[in-house]
Formats: C-alpha cells, structure tokens, sequence
C-alpha cells in the first residue's frame, strides 16, 4: 500500500466520529479546515443540518438494494472531505449509506490534514471535495476513485461554466435543489456502476 494512502488510513475516522466533530465545531461555531471564518462556520452549521436529513431520511431503492447485495469484495473506502463543502453534506451520507448496506469499511479524513493524500487524486488540478478513494484491503491497490460530484450534477457544472464562463451564487442555489430533489439516487446509481466493474454479478438483474 502507498505509505501516504497508509498513514492517512491511520489517521482516519470513523463516520459517526466525523459526524460526532461536525456538531461540535458547530457548537463551537467553527469549521473544519485551516481556513476558519465566519462563512466557513456558517457553511458548517447549514451541512450539518443537511447531513441530519439525509442520515434520517435517505432511502435506497429495493432494486439497488438487490443489486448491491451481491458484492462480496474485501475493500475500504477513504473519505476526504471537510465540513464546510456543501457537496459533502450531500454525498458523504449517502457513501456512508451505500458502504454500511454491503459492509465495506468507511473512513473519513480532513483534506486541509491531509494534503499529501489530496494531492494524489486531484481533479482537474483542483483539491475538490469530496473525494471517494476505493482500495483493495488485500493488496492495498487503489481500484477507483469517485467525486466531487455525482455524474449528473458534474454534467450540469460543464454545462453551466460552457455558457456562463463561471459558477454563479444562483446556480449553487440550483444545484443545492437538484440534490433535493434527486434524493441521492444518482450516487447510488453511479456507485453501482462502479462495483459492477469490480463485482460483475451484481450487474445481474435477480
């Protein structure tokens, strides 16, 4: 296993604990990251009451339910993320969701703690969250990575920037209304896609 990929697992959390220091950095009124301000912190307390709604209300469809059901690998998966990412707020309960479903051990790192590991899987040059590391538990081999956004939302992000030149405060407001609206089903939908090409069988319709 890459010693840095190592060292972050080492360090990382559990998804109740990282929930657990999202509440108390908003009692604190604070955030997570090296950056702290007011906005930050606001951020924080906004995503945190997001994350309650999804921990309570997000529901997996019985048909991926039967299709996830087949996967037997022996893998982790590695959250870098942080508390302030609206995007987080959304995705990060539904990667929790999805990997207690078919037990596979979930962990969660600070990306600002963890720049090393940032720096390996960038997107596009930038250290977006969150980020979704696969590995392999018996060879430590990294099999896929996922993020900073699901498949439809990051379609509507190129659209956007193609017409508009720019993300504006309006379609952040949009975008935060397609992850309503969508209930996580695109993430289920797109980590299905990629287990299947670890797992063929749970392609297989039952």
């Amino acid at each position: 296993m890459n010693s840095i990929i190592k060292e972050s697992l080492e360090r990382s959390m559990s998804y109740s604990t990282y929930r657990s220091l999202v509440k108390r950095l908003v009692e604190d009124n604070s955030n997570s990251g090296i950056e702290k301000s007011e906005s930050l912190a606001e951020f924080t307390k906004l995503n945190d009451k997001r994350m309650n709604r999804w921990d309570k209300t997000l529901k997996i469809s019985d048909e991926a339910q039967r299709r996830l059901n087949n996967f037997e690998e022996n893998i982790t998966w590695l959250v870098i993320t942080e508390s302030w990412c609206g995007d987080a707020a959304h995705i990060v309960p539904v990667l929790y969701k999805v990997a207690e479903l078919i037990n596979i051990n979930f962990r969660v790192v600070l990306r600002d703690e963890n720049l090393d590991l940032m720096d390996m899987f960038l997107t596009n040059g930038a250290s977006a969250v969150p980020k979704l590391i696969m590995i392999d538990n018996v060879s430590g081999e990294v099999l896929n990575t996922y993020g900073p956004r699901p498949t439809e939302a990051t379609q509507m992000v190129i659209d956007y920037k193609e017409k508009h030149g720019a993300i504006t405060v309006e379609f952040k407001e949009e975008l935060q209304h397609w992850y309503n609206n969508n209930k996580g089903q695109n993430i289920v939908d797109d980590l299905a896609a990629m287990l299947c090409k670890l797992e063929p069988s749970i392609c297989q319709q039952n």
